[in-house]
């Protein structure tokens, strides 16, 4: 697929007006969870809520991050999801949820992200009353 980058607007879940631009977020499906500097995180006061969360590398190797709550906006689609606080040396990545969150998908051959189109939604069981649920 190659990869690209894009810019995504991080804002504190709570207190939306504190927020931040990040130029060249690397996106990457293959990361289930969004990946933003620690400094970044706390500049916009989001709270680590979960500590020591447990990640294992490429190579085997076990680390362990904290995670907050952030909104992630990237042109108009927006989502909150949780976000791993980085360290120095990670990388600084737009996952696999937050895409999915944004309804975004990636076109591969022009490089960037694009709207998902409609969301498959179940339908529930039509009453056999005729009234409406």
């Amino acid at each position: 697929m190659g990869t690209f980058y894009t810019n995504c607007r991080v804002a504190n879940s709570v207190h939306r007006e504190k927020s931040v631009e990040i130029r060249k977020m690397l996106v990457d499906t293959g990361a289930e969870f969004t990946w933003i500097n620690a400094g970044t995180l706390a500049k916009i006061g989001v709270q680590r809520e979960k500590k020591d969360y447990t990640f294992v590398m490429a190579n085997g190797q076990h680390i362990t991050r904290a995670v907050g709550f952030a909104i992630l906006r990237v042109g108009e689609a927006v989502t909150i999801d949780e976000v791993i606080f980085g360290e120095p040396g990670d990388l600084q990545i737009l996952g696999a949820r937050s895409l999915e969150g944004m309804n975004l998908r990636v076109d591969s051959r022009a490089k960037k992200l694009v709207a998902g189109g409609p969301i498959l939604a179940a339908a529930g069981k039509p009453r056999q009353d005729g009234a409406k649920s």
